[in-house]
């Protein structure tokens, strides 16, 4: 099922990186896209930069913690368009640190973001796609939500969430019309790392990564739409995410000794 030409989408976190990129590519295809953020400046460069090549955008600032922030986007949507076609929870952040290490604090703040940001979402779109009977909600994860790599406790539990939520959500929607995908990819090229919460040694390791990265976060965000209008649950772009997932089912608990030597090693490296 092709997602309208004319869709009505919400963007969240999309001030710059994958949310920016996503936004743009919905905009292309026809949609009219309201681009939000926690930034309200940067959600209006975005939206200011599909305007100035043809597209439909407009900016609003949402902090996805606050349950009102996120239903005032679907209500914009609804007031505009009468409906919502769809809805990309992706607003996240990066809290990466060993367990008993990261202040609860920073779990607090990771949580509220990465995983209810993500619940609220689907919490106001969902119905008014199940009114319209049709709609398409993509949920950003990551590829740490499946493998759960060492050092990245915060950043993988709430991923993890996201996935479960979408596994969720797709074994309880009746309506053959919406479309629930979790995406899942490894590293690319955005702009998560350099906000992250996290000691000055696992910064520097993560930075090295995006920033080396092949795929950019256009790349992504093609595959991802490609994925949710195919009625993908799994959305994982690239190849080494899914060659680490299948190690993952076939080694079972092997496949964390393995993970946890070469995490030392590497952050040894840094050091």
């Amino acid at each position: 099922m092709k997602i309208p030409t004319d869709a009505s989408a919400i963007v969240t976190g999309a001030g710059s990186g994958f949310g920016r990129a996503i936004a743009r590519e919905l905009a292309a295809r026809g949609a009219h896209v309201i681009v939000s953020d926690v930034n309200l400046e940067t959600a209006e460069e975005s939206a200011s930069s599909i305007r100035s090549n043809g597209g439909k955008a407009e900016a609003m600032r949402a902090d996805v913690r606050n349950a009102d922030d996120v239903k005032a986007l679907v209500d914009r949507a609804v007031e505009r368009e009468g409906r919502v076609d769809v809805m990309v929870n992706n607003a996240g952040v990066a809290v990466v640190g060993a367990i008993g290490e990261v202040s609860l604090d920073d779990w607090r703040f990771e949580i509220d973001v990465n995983l209810l940001g993500v619940i609220h979402g689907c919490h106001f779109a969902l119905p008014e796609m199940k009114r319209a009977g049709r709609g398409f909600i993509l949920n950003v994860a990551s590829a740490a939500g499946l493998l759960s790599a060492p050092m990245m406790g915060p950043y993988n539990v709430t991923k993890a969430g996201v996935v479960a939520l979408s596994e969720t959500m797709r074994a309880e929607i009746e309506e053959p019309g919406i479309h629930v995908s979790v995406l899942c990819p490894t590293f690319f090229r955005t702009n998560i790392h350099k906000a992250q919460r996290s000691p000055e040694k696992l910064r520097a390791s993560s930075a090295k990564l995006v920033e080396n990265a092949k795929w950019s976060a256009e790349d992504v965000a093609r595959v991802a739409l490609r994925g949710l209008e195919r009625g993908t649950l799994y959305v994982i772009p690239q190849t080494d995410g899914k060659v680490m997932w299948r190690a993952k089912r076939v080694l079972g608990a092997s496949f964390y000794a393995i993970a946890g030597k070469v995490a030392r090693r590497t952050i040894a490296g840094r050091a």
